[in-house]
């Protein structure tokens, strides 16, 4: 993950291979230079008992690649398929820009940029949770 900048806000936790690590008191700004380097921002992250709808497990399951919870090759076997259910159900163009995204990032071991793609889709999956049938 060669060239990714973090913001963090005061007291913002990062987790970085495993390290969790909290920002001072400002605003500061790192850079991560180490490539494939697996980092996850705690603020962003899903707790299990969130990981009720499709588009939220397979973020859970992401993330726990992130975490260091799953092994990378039997994670990216499972969530490919699950992926590829979502693009079933999720056929506007833009949901599918960000699940043809997801695919290739998690294909090339970019798991944090797989799971922002992900997490892109939620709001859209929370419309389509909240609308009721005609």
């Amino acid at each position: 993950m060669s060239g990714l900048v973090l913001k963090l806000g005061p007291r913002e936790r990062v987790l970085i291979n495993g390290a969790v690590i909290e920002n001072g008191d400002r605003r500061s700004r790192l850079s991560i230079v180490t490539p494939n380097a697996n980092v996850l921002r705690l603020r962003d992250a899903i707790h299990p008992e969130e990981a009720q709808t499709p588009v939220r497990r397979i973020c859970y399951a992401t993330q726990l690649i992130l975490t260091g919870d799953a092994e990378p090759d039997d994670a990216r076997a499972q969530l490919l398929p699950r992926i590829e259910e979502l693009s079933q159900i999720l056929r506007d163009p833009d949901s599918r820009r960000l699940l043809a995204q997801a695919t290739e990032t998690l294909l090339e071991d970019q798991f944090y940029q797989c799971l922002k793609a992900l997490r892109a889709l939620i709001p859209r999956e929370d419309r389509l949770l909240a609308a009721k049938p005609l």
